[in-house]
């Protein structure tokens, strides 16, 4: 499917030109040099009603505009790199599939909590935070779609999924721990755009997993239009809490239809039981707690960026679309990445016998254990 021309797409929802003399805003963003960061950073040095960027990450990114600081999100000195900002957005995370959790943790819920306590210090006076539309939880009693005040019922059984949850925390509780300081928190939905998750890797694999019974219903988020939001909030023209995503969702069979991938259905025990087992043997960096992000609707509304005038230019289509391109050539089984050797001998049935196989392979580690 084509996609309109990205000079076109960086027309949209972009800054109108302030007034003669009204001055901007100076903004931070942490974790500016990849990833989501960076495009903001470029983003953001270009807009006609931000005054000056300040770029801060643990290494130098390419934006020659910004201003850089490099330091640890952790380090208390970030606070006086923070003097002088009015808004800082915090995306310094790692939602790294191959991080150790613990380690994953201890820097993403002590970095968010290091930059709120420092931009209050500093007197910064907004923190946008970017956490994801997974802390809505997957569940089949979900709203089709979601409203941004439904309540927060995921659990911390997916990656990264606790650490979203408790940057959740920190963002209700920051206001009243220092008075005069705003938090506005985004939550996009399937990110797309060189991101790498168990969401995206899903459409790595030979076949599509499709627990018997599960009612899945696909919103993808292209990276433009999460900076997009992200700028507004910047700019104040919308706060809160703000959901973000392509409009409306893909049914599970229109995927397949858009893919060309067919599915492979298990029963609910089979799959979820023997990803478990996988994980916990350390085969699959996954947990089977993501697969419920593939069983259970998780589609947001998006309806407060709307009502401030934001609107998505991709659509989950083409969104879709440019994933797999991205994910073209990459075999995935059962959530762990397979080099080409592997992936020609797993072959189309490598998920079955990952899954399947599960018990056996529980078996023979048991056993290679037992004799060492």
């Amino acid at each position: 499917m084509s996609s309109p021309d990205p000079q076109v797409r960086a027309a949209r929802n972009r800054s109108t030109p302030p007034a003669r003399g009204v001055r901007g805003p100076v903004v931070a963003v942490t974790g500016a040099a990849s990833g989501v960061g960076a495009l903001l950073t470029e983003r953001l040095v270009t807009s006609d009603e931000v005054k000056q960027v300040i770029a801060i990450d643990e290494r130098r990114g390419d934006c020659a505009e910004a201003q850089w600081h490099i330091l640890d999100v952790r380090d208390p000195a970030i606070a006086e790199k923070l003097r002088g900002a009015d808004v800082v957005v915090h995306l310094a995370l790692d939602l790294d599939l191959e991080t150790d959790p613990a380690a994953r943790t201890a820097y993403n819920v002590r970095g968010t909590q290091t930059v709120l306590t420092a931009a209050a210090a500093a007197g910064v006076h907004r923190v946008v935070l970017c956490t994801s539309a997974m802390v809505y939880g997957a569940l089949p009693d979900n709203e089709l779609p979601l409203s941004e005040d439904a309540e927060l019922r995921a659990t911390a059984e997916a990656t990264g999924v606790g650490d979203l949850l408790e940057i959740e925390r920190l963002a209700r509780r920051a206001p009243r721990a220092h008075p005069g300081l705003n938090v506005t928190v985004v939550r996009p939905a399937v990110l797309v755009g060189g991101t790498d998750t168990a969401l995206t890797r899903y459409f790595e694999s030979p076949r599509l997993l499709v627990v018997a019974g599960s009612r899945p219903a696909w919103q993808f988020c292209h990276v433009e239009d999460l900076c997009g939001a992200l700028e507004y909030a910047v700019l104040e023209k919308v706060d809160g809490e703000l959901a973000v995503g392509c409009d409306g969702w893909l049914e599970q069979e229109e995927v397949e239809e858009l893919s060309g991938i067919r599915r492979m259905e298990l029963p609910s025990a089979v799959a979820l039981g023997a990803a478990a087992r996988l994980h916990r043997i350390g085969l699959t960096p996954s947990p089977a707690g993501d697969l419920a992000y593939t069983m259970y609707p998780w589609v947001v509304s998006g309806s407060r960026l709307h009502d401030a005038g934001w609107r998505p230019q991709w659509t989950n289509e083409e969104v879709l679309a440019e994933l797999l391109e991205e994910v073209s050539g990459r075999h995935t089984v059962a959530g762990r990445r397979l080099g080409r050797k592997d992936a020609t001998a797993a072959g189309a049935a490598g998920a079955t016998v990952a899954l399947l196989g599960a018990a056996a392979v529980v078996r023979r580690a048991r056993k290679a254990r037992r004799r060492i």
